[in-house]
């Protein structure tokens, strides 16, 4: 009886033991994780998630979230001193205020992508809709527009509209959306009749279809900024990731959700 006592007694020491061990190693390994909070516009949703799979595979310390938002109210909050490590906006006017108040470097800032605006109806959608004028449609009863002052896709729509003599027409009938997902789930569930969004977002979207593409020359050609914020507590971290985020292998998914890479 003594003997198996004793010998109960030492596995039970060995079986806590290795459980202690396994337990420091865990939370060593926890430890090790940095995370990196990436504030981006509401439209690289999609591209950046896949992205943060591959990246986070090859890079096991690393943990990235994500404060997916409009540019314009991501800046602010930056400004207002939210954490963040990396901004990636979806027009330059924003990342040229961070850097003007020097919250981000500009030799750490560079335009990654660029995008398109395009007017959306909901796929199974009996209006006619080709052109812009065609927004004056009495069947057009709603359309969905990003706030111009905080989204960038409303500001580009708002700017377009106002070039062909259709903004101030249109007020009656435009419902402003808090970022371009907001304007593109509108269109969607049909509370909107069309809207304003980019391209790439037209395109993860079956429940629309694009009416017609905004003459780009109405509106700023949109660019896609991204930068180090200067506050970030893992400079070089964030530099790995930002350098990533250039690599063919980034760039290949954001061609692949319809982004295009400036030359």
């Amino acid at each position: 009886m003594f003997r198996l006592s004793k010998i109960s007694y030492h596995l039970s020491y060995f079986v806590l033991a290795a459980l202690v061990i396994t337990g420091c190693a865990k939370a060593e390994t926890s430890a090790e994780k940095i995370e990196l909070t990436i504030s981006a516009a509401a439209s690289l949703t999609d591209a950046l998630k896949e992205i943060q799979t591959n990246y986070e595979n090859k890079n096991k310390s690393i943990k990235i979230n994500f404060n997916f938002g409009a540019s314009g109210a991501l800046q602010q909050q930056i400004e207002q001193g939210a954490p963040a490590d990396l901004f990636f906006s979806a027009a330059t006017k924003n990342m040229k205020a961070l850097v003007d108040k020097q919250l981000i470097d500009s030799a750490q800032q560079k335009n990654l992508l660029v995008n398109e605006l395009v007017a959306v109806v909901p796929a199974d959608g009996k209006v006619s809709v080709q052109k812009a004028e065609d927004l004056n449609n009495d069947a057009i009863k709603h359309l969905a527009v990003g706030e111009p002052q905080t989204v960038p896709a409303g500001s580009y729509a708002k700017e377009a509209l106002t070039n062909v003599k259709l903004w101030d027409t249109l007020q009656a009938k435009i419902v402003q959306g808090k970022d371009v997902r907001q304007v593109l789930t509108y269109v969607e569930s049909g509370n909107a009749e069309a809207g304003f969004v980019y391209k790439t977002d037209a395109l993860t979207s079956k429940s629309v279809k694009v009416a017609f593409s905004v003459d780009p020359k109405t509106y700023t050609p949109i660019q896609y900024p991204a930068g180090i914020v200067k506050a970030t507590k893992h400079s070089k971290e964030t530099l790995d990731f930002f350098t990533y985020l250039q690599s063919k292998d980034a760039q290949d998914v954001f061609v692949k959700y319809g982004f295009t890479i400036p030359q």
